[in-house]
């Protein structure tokens, strides 16, 4: 799982969690809301229709027949004249007076924005196919209680209506029919410019959720960032960078301060051993320079001598060039790498480079192959050639004979990438893990600094140093960045 970034976790805490409370804490209120207006409307509804109900008479509504509405019959004039009074008094879209079978007796017809729509007015007699959905209700009325729907309807204003019933009694008590009252829930149109501001201030508060998010991200990710990128240093070797230490949190201050102090250790550990390793290495070259010297005399006097005393000589002289090489070694991996940059041509490095191993490679029926792109580096020739010149000598000794050496170099992707490729039988994986640690060697005469000094090399210019060994053969992997205005390497002088 890929890690997160302090801003993206911080803006995940902040946002989501009050996100997830506004969401459920407005989703409950509006429903709530919601709820509480519907069933207030219901009451209310019920009401005003068992008010309207109490004034009706059962027997009079009955006497209510087909064709009355036709004539003008003087009973449906009066029914219907009353429920219009109802219907504008309640400010209502419709009352109605039906009998138990569902047949209207009278009814005014439905009002939207206060106009009559046409042909919405029911005749004597028809049947009110709204009752059909509210069949559960009207049980209710007949048993003699006021209701009211359960489920919201829109009319074709888009508004929200309910419908409210009471039953209508004969003088004896009995019922005989109900009087219905539509009503306008218009609560829900400020409820919804509520849900809406309230859903705007959710987005506002978000907004400002992130921005306090990113802002404490900033002021986290700063000290972390510098510390960072301290750890980082450390663990590339670099011990003469200290280590920012001003944090206004404790924490990351204490943490900071600690790493500093870890970091001097190390670099006056580094320190010691690299004096000391200079100071072994030069009490040993002094001596070495006498020994080479009486040597050569020695092989002067003996010039005319027996063959056995020239081969003894120049067994002497072979281990002196050794000590020689281990001590240049140990030197050069001591010291301080200070760059003296310049322009240098990849092509022509690596041509040096090759030409430097021509001897010892044809000595080993080993050849070289080297194809190389253009590109410009800017460079310490010297001691980029020593890093390419290391591994391509490990790559010629690891090489059987007849088999080929091949050296590329090729621009990717901004970086300028050396491959240098051996048919060797490769490094077992137990030892390819400790390839990089200085003094180890699986050679009887090596001083295990060759790849350690090689990759230090690279790095002091800014690049990456990898190998990667298979059974068959090995691939050093060289990367170095191209020449780019004002860029110099890390060391330069």
């Amino acid at each position: 799982m890929r890690p997160l970034r302090l801003r993206t976790g911080l803006l995940l805490a902040f946002l989501l969690p009050a996100l997830a409370l506004a969401a459920t804490a407005g989703w409950f209120g509006y429903r709530g809301a919601r709820a509480a207006l519907v069933e207030e409307l219901r009451r209310s509804l019920a009401s005003q229709a068992a008010v309207a109900a109490s004034q009706v008479n059962g027997e009079r509504m009955l006497l209510v027949v087909p064709g009355d509405d036709s004539v003008g019959g003087r009973v449906w004039r009066n029914l219907s004249g009353f429920l219009e009074e109802v219907r504008t008094a309640s400010g209502a879209r419709r009352v109605f007076a039906v009998d138990r079978e569902g047949r209207v007796r009278a009814d005014t017809g439905r009002h939207e924005r206060g106009t009559l729509l046409p042909g919405s007015t029911l005749p004597v007699g028809a049947e009110l196919p709204e009752l059909m959905q509210d069949r559960t209700e009207l049980e209710e009325v007949w048993a003699g209680r006021p209701s009211a729907s359960q489920v919201l309807f829109e009319g074709l204003d888009g508004q929200l209506y309910l419908r409210g019933y009471a039953p209508v009694r004969t003088s004896s008590g009995e019922v005989v029919g109900a009087v219905g009252l539509e009503g306008s829930a218009a609560f829900f149109v400020p409820l919804r410019q509520f849900a809406l501001r309230a859903a705007a201030a959710a987005v506002v508060a978000a907004v400002v959720l992130a921005a306090l998010a990113l802002l404490c991200a900033a002021a986290l990710a700063r000290p972390l960032r510098r510390l960072m990128q301290g750890a980082l240093r450390i663990g590339r070797g670099d011990l003469t960078t200290p280590v920012a230490t001003g944090s206004p949190l404790l924490e990351v201050a204490v943490l900071a301060r600690e790493l500093e102090a870890m970091r001097a250790a190390l670099d006056g550990r580094d320190r010691q051993l690299k004096m000391m390793l200079a100071g072994v290495a030069h009490e040993v070259r002094n001596p070495l320079g006498g020994i080479e010297l009486f040597g050569g005399l020695l092989e002067e006097e003996l010039a005319q001598g027996t063959p056995e005393a020239r081969s003894h000589v120049a067994r002497i002289q072979g281990e002196v060039a050794y000590l020689k090489r281990i001590v240049e070694d140990f030197l050069a991996y001591a010291r301080e790498q200070r760059l003296q940059v310049a322009p240098l041509d990849a092509r022509q490095w690596l041509s040096d480079a090759a030409a430097h191993l021509e001897g010892e490679a044809r000595g080993r029926n080993v050849p070289l192959q080297v194809e190389a792109e253009e590109a410009g580096l800017l460079a310490d020739a010297g001691m980029l050639t020593a890093a390419l010149v290391n591994l391509v000598k490990n790559a010629v000794q690891a090489s059987p004979a007849g088999h080929t050496v091949r050296v590329r170099g090729r621009r990717e992707e901004g970086r300028y990438v050396v491959e240098v490729e051996d048919s060797g039988s490769g490094i077992p994986p137990e030892v390819q893990a400790r390839i990089w640690e200085p003094f180890f060697t699986t050679r009887e005469k090596g001083t295990g600094l060759g790849l350690p000094l090689a990759r230090k090399l690279v790095e002091a210019h800014g690049g990456r140093l990898t190998l990667t060994s298979r059974p068959g053969g090995t691939v050093a992997r060289l990367e170095l960045p191209v020449l780019s205005a004002g860029r110099v390497p890390r060391g330069a002088a």
